[in-house]
């Protein structure tokens, strides 16, 4: 059976952006995942999206598949051979299908022999054809490690603050629970590696971070970094004009912030050092945006019209300078 596009298996066009790919990835991953979804091609399909994730969010890989397809990322020969180092015919990698990895010279046809039969047989170089491995020959073998893919859903104070999650792997009749550490800042989309042990594949999980009711991760309108947090703050009317001290949730616990009078709606207040504290030791700051909640003109009562007529007669309009004149 022929296999599928891999931008069609994640419902991107082949311009899809980094973004695109990865958003798209990360709802199938939720939807298929084996753990939620109970259908039986459920782990079939999850497979298949996790192979096309794997292959587009890679550059040099994605680019390969776009010139070749399949071909491209899943031989080693793909494009037909590679330059080798300076004074040598280009070379090729040869998958045995058996985790090992070739390289061979293209003008030295026996080098090839002699890496697959492993110097056994043949003539004195070990090639059933009798010939020598010649000064071209550098087959070689590489063992690769085996790896196990997964996908790790934690909370978004675990991935600011850092902690353990118990993650269970099952490898066909066997199961085993892995305690997963996870260091203060790790990001939607990372990649945490856990090495096996004696016997064992290593594990490589894609971090999917959910979201808080409150908190954002990231620059605030392009400014910032991605150790920031940040949160939404209403102010009444009142609070916004006279100024107010009001309790404000942070990463580690409540604080008080004070308003300034006259605040406008979208006014960043900052607290320094309360973002994300990263394992590698950089802070990053919190910023409580301001958005001011007016109430229904029909809670107003009419003493409470008037005042805000008032206020506003005073203030006059906002809308005024260069664009707002008519004509």
């Amino acid at each position: 059976m022929a296999e599928r596009d891999y931008y069609t298996v994640l419902g991107v066009n082949r311009g899809a952006s980094a973004d695109e790919i990865k958003r798209a990835y990360r709802g199938l991953a939720r939807k298929l995942h084996p753990d939620v979804n109970k259908a039986a091609d459920a782990t079939k399909k999850f497979a298949e999206v996790q192979e096309a994730y794997d292959v587009l969010s890679d550059d040099k890989k994605r680019k390969m598949y776009d010139q070749f397809g399949h071909a491209g990322v899943k031989s080693g020969a793909a494009g037909g051979g590679h330059p080798g180092p300076a004074g040598h015919g280009p070379h090729v990698r040869w998958s045995t299908g058996s985790g090992s990895n070739i390289d061979f010279d293209v003008e030295d046809i026996g080098s090839m022999f002699d890496a697959i039969f492993g110097g056994a047989g043949g003539g004195r170089g070990g090639s059933p054809f009798g010939g020598g491995r010649g000064k071209k020959a550098k087959a070689r073998a590489h063992a690769e490690p085996e790896v196990v893919r997964a996908d790790l859903s934690i909370s978004f104070m675990t991935a600011c603050k850092g902690g353990t999650e118990s993650f269970r792997l099952s490898e066909g009749q066997r199961s085993r629970t892995i305690e997963v550490k996870i260091p203060a800042g790790v990001s939607d989309g990372q990649q945490l590696r856990v090495r096996g042990g004696a016997g064992e594949a290593d594990l490589i999980l894609t971090v999917l971070v959910d979201e808080h009711p409150l908190f954002k991760r990231g620059p605030r309108d392009g400014v910032g970094c991605t150790h920031d947090v940040l949160i939404e703050l209403p102010l009444t009317i009142a609070e916004a004009m006279l100024g107010a001290s009001v309790t404000v949730p942070t990463l580690d616990g409540s604080v008080e912030v004070t308003i300034p009078p006259g605040t406008q709606s979208g006014r960043p207040l900052r607290l320094r050092g309360r973002g994300v504290h990263m394992a590698s030791g950089d802070k990053g700051d919190f910023y409580a945006i301001t958005k001011i909640v007016v109430p229904p003109g029909t809670d107003l009562s009419p003493h409470e019209r008037e005042v805000i007529e008032s206020i506003g007669k005073r203030q006059g309009s906002p809308r005024s300078g260069v664009g707002w004149s008519p004509g």
